[in-house]
């Protein structure tokens, strides 16, 4: 074995000494036991071929055609940019039965899983209550405010036909050049391994239960802390500093009982993690004893290996895009000339099927139509406002210009953000870009201030209104809605830059130059370099990405709730803080960031 290797054979010894017995009960361990019988009778009984099946992933649309389902015994389904799967909830819950229909009807009769990337709400169903990304709930560091986020998400995704979520993203971002920042809670491991645990439990919950979901950990690993941020990129870490940085939140994961990991698209020591063995298998499987599913991203067979991303330990394959035959006859090549071993196989089918029986879908295929009327209800509604007042954190308030007296004569609202729902959400938001439009049932920052306040609010979308006589101008600037690479700093895909643009440093220039009070709302992804912005204006809030419930951030301005959130990431202070692999972070002194990991201020009331 090449001596690159050698650094990861401290994975195991390391890992199982972290990894201990949990207690549990009696009826715990007789039910896991049931399972495995289950399993074992049913995995005797299969051929090949449907061994095979139950390891494809593919889309409800496009990836197969007529009776694909049944006669490649296909074992889940993922929903994704493209078609929707109707109109309505009823719709969706309708394409979904007709599917698992087809899959009830092979000689076994093994139920379908449905996957859905719900990272922050149900995010793919217009109308659903859509949480801050991960980014501002770690801001929040609220565990039981997570696990109720998680807890509703899991309700609202099963009213629309789904079982599987892939969430909780658990990276740990090492540079705000990365597009998938606002995916994850923090670039404190402590933080992430807490909120992970939490989301876990809401998520999953009694996993038999019909108000759960099967969770997803996600990006197996090194996916937030590759060279210069590139989504995709080489990870160039030691084994010491995966251990030490990355691990923990998946120790806790696995130890919560998650359902699935999806391997990452990145490289480890120039190996594909989807290909990477001693991660996957050994330190993974057999390391953390994770018996669940190991779960490709898309297109994984294709991109980075074929059957070697099998003899990894990857269990069930995106096989989407024209992936789905390849798969399933190249794994099938892959058995009968011996490169792929029958006990590999049969290990891959074992997890879908363990998950199966635990999510109780033998019992219960079919989604729950009452769950409906709790899409977007306003019970799920007030949590997730509630996240949106503690993500939000205050980086200055001179001359103590918060909270905002609710009798202040004129105020003016600046900025295409501070009335777009679909801005104030960023990407993974109805569309995988997210959207640029308002969306249904949705409430904008505009919307609540002008509930808060009792004197005059006037909008002046792109400062051209000249309302200098104003008492305060409120400034709201931010990043337009991205995703995965396309969020990317630098990418050819896009022109993103770490700094506001040019447009939105008028906005704020404008009233502040002008002799107006001036309170700077960022809608942001992730930390942007505004040093100069900060310095000009009275007050500055980063307000990360908040979800449907933008009234929420009003209610903080104006008092009626304290600021409480702290920076869950170290705030650049310059553009030149990047020019190496990563930016400044709590765990590297040698760069000093504008305000460091947990600042964040109240005011007086």
């Amino acid at each position: 074995m090449p001596s690159k290797f050698h650094k990861y054979q401290i994975f195991i010894p390391l890992i199982f000494t972290v990894i201990g017995c949990k207690n549990t009960s009696n009826s715990k361990v007789d039910e896991d036991i049931m399972i495995e019988k289950k399993v074992d009778s049913l995995l005797k009984l299969m051929t090949l071929e449907e061994k095979i099946g139950q390891m494809a992933q593919v889309r409800h649309f496009w990836d197969t055609k007529d009776d694909d389902i049944a006669t490649k015994f296909i074992g889940s389904v993922i929903h994704t940019q493209g078609i929707n799967p109707g109109e309505t909830a009823e719709e969706w819950q309708q394409k979904f039965v007709k599917l698992q229909k087809q899959a009830l009807s092979t000689r076994l009769g093994i139920p379908l899983l449905f996957g859905v990337d719900a990272v922050h709400g149900q995010n793919t169903y217009n109308g659903a209550t859509i949480f801050p990304h991960n980014i501002g709930l770690g801001a929040a560091a609220n565990e039981k405010l997570v696990e109720k986020a998680a807890a509703i998400t899991a309700v609202e995704a099963q009213a629309t036909g789904f079982n599987w979520v892939f969430s909780p993203c658990v990276a740990i971002p090492f540079n705000e050049k990365w597009g998938r920042v606002y995916e994850a809670f923090s670039e404190s491991t402590e933080i992430t391994e807490k909120l992970t645990k939490a989301s876990v439990r809401g998520h999953q919950g009694n996993l038999s239960d019909s108000k759960t979901v099967m969770a997803t950990a996600k990006h197996f690993v090194g996916d937030g802390s590759t060279d210069y941020g590139v989504e995709g990129g080489e990870t160039s870490l030691n084994a010491t500093e995966i251990e030490a940085k990355l691990l923990a939140p998946y120790k806790a994961a696995v130890q919560e009982g998650i359902g699935a990991v999806m391997a990452s698209f990145n490289t480890v020591t120039g190996i594909s993690m989807h290909a990477h063995k001693r991660l996957i298998t050994d330190t993974l499987k057999v390391g953390m004893n994770f018996k669940g599913i190991v779960v490709s991203d898309w297109k994984g067979y294709s991109r980075f290996g074929g059957n070697d991303i099998i003899n990894a330990g990857v269990d069930v394959v995106m096989a989407v895009d024209g992936d789905l035959d390849d798969f399933q006859s190249g794994v099938k090549k892959g058995v009968e000339n011996d490169s792929i071993s029958m006990s590999r196989i049969d290990d891959a089918v074992r997890r879908v099927l363990r998950q199966k029986y635990r999510l109780g879908l033998f019992e219960n295929p079919f989604p729950d139509p009452s769950f409906i009327a709790k899409i977007g209800c306003t019970e799920h509604r007030k949590v997730a406002k509630r996240a949106v007042r503690e993500s939000l954190v205050l980086l200055k308030n001179e001359n103590n210009i918060l909270p905002i007296d609710k009798k202040t004569k004129k105020i003016i609202v600046v900025g295409e953000h501070a009335n777009n729902s679909g801005l104030q959400s960023g990407g993974w938001t109805v569309n995988w870009q997210g959207t640029k439009e308002n969306y249904k049932g949705a409430t904008t920052i505009l919307d609540g201030i002008k509930k808060q306040s009792k004197g005059t609010v006037i909008y002046d979308k792109d400062a051209t209104g000249n309302y200098y006589d104003a008492d305060l101008a409120i400034i709201v600037v931010g990043e337009n809605p991205y995703a995965e690479f396309f969020g990317d700093i630098g990418h050819e895909s896009n022109q993103l830059e770490l700094t506001l643009t040019k447009e939105h440093q008028n906005y704020i220039n404008k009233y502040q130059e002008n002799g107006v009070k001036t309170l700077v709302i960022l809608i942001s992804g992730r930390p942007l370099v505004v040093t100069e912005q900060i310095k000009k204006s009275d007050a500055f809030v980063a307000a990360w990405l908040p979800g449907s419930e933008g009234d929420g951030v009003a209610e903080v301005l104006f008092g009626d709730y304290n600021f409480s959130g702290k920076l869950p990431h170290s705030w650049p202070k310059s553009i030149d803080d990047f020019k190496g692999k990563y930016g400044p972070n709590f765990w590297d002194a040698s760069i000093e960031p504008l305000y460091p990991f947990g600042y964040g201020l109240t005011f007086k009331k």
